[in-house]
């Protein structure tokens, strides 16, 4: 039984570290980019009109639909790729979109004061941004940003549709093959605990922003 119990476990934990690279890699890239996006599209009126549908296309249709449209549309056009290469890009490209709606919107809330003020005093535009802009947009967006770093751990498990062994597929396989919903069990704790831990990490940043704002 022991023995059972942790082959079980090792082969949700190989599932669980799957899922888990998908998640970092995403956030690694995507919320970056969609820094970058967010302050170089907003007055040059082309590139902000691309951006918008970019971002109308990636928000309107489902991250599945797109995981398909990358696993099969690139190695019809001669591009072959491999499963764990769709994922990280497929949810890169997605999530990038919701990051940049996000910052965006934290951007324009902000009073056009601020950044008339740091201009009068001769900043420039990136220490603007750097400084003055993305330290009070992002905090007052850290309640939407970490619902949809929440989310993006959740959407991982969109994966097992392209075949890619991660928590739920390893899950999955073991329910089948053995009759068994303890495997669910283990799913649960792992995504609940995910969960908290972001949760907490992002009180940790809001309590030091008032910290820093407040000194």
């Amino acid at each position: 039984m022991i023995d059972y119990l942790l082959e079980v476990t090792q082969y949700i934990a190989r599932g669980a570290v799957v899922s888990l690279s998908i998640f970092i890699v995403t956030l690694l890239i995507s919320f970056p980019v969609a820094l970058i996006i967010s302050i170089t599209s907003r007055k040059n009126k082309f590139l902000n009109q691309v951006v918008r549908i970019y971002t109308w296309f990636f928000r309107g249709t489902p991250l599945m639909l797109q995981l398909f449209l990358i696993m099969y549309g690139l190695p019809a056009i001669g591009i072959s790729i491999d499963r764990m290469m769709v994922a990280y890009i497929g949810f890169a490209i997605n999530y990038s979109a919701y990051f940049i709606e996000i910052i965006r919107a934290g951007i324009e809330s902000l009073p056009k004061d601020q950044f008339e003020s740091a201009e009068m005093m001769g900043a420039s535009s990136f220490k603007t941004y750097r400084f003055v802009i993305l330290p009070q947009a992002i905090r007052i967006q850290f309640p939407v940003i970490a619902n949809e770093v929440i989310t993006l751990i959740k959407d991982t498990a969109l994966v097992t549709v392209i075949a890619v062994s991660d928590l739920m597929r390893n899950v999955k396989e073991i329910v089948s093959r053995d009759f068994t919903i303890s495997p669910f069990v283990l799913a649960f704790a792992f995504y609940l605990i995910i969960s908290y831990i972001i949760v907490k990490f992002f009180r940790y940043l809001e309590k030091r922003f008032d910290y820093l704002e407040s000194t």
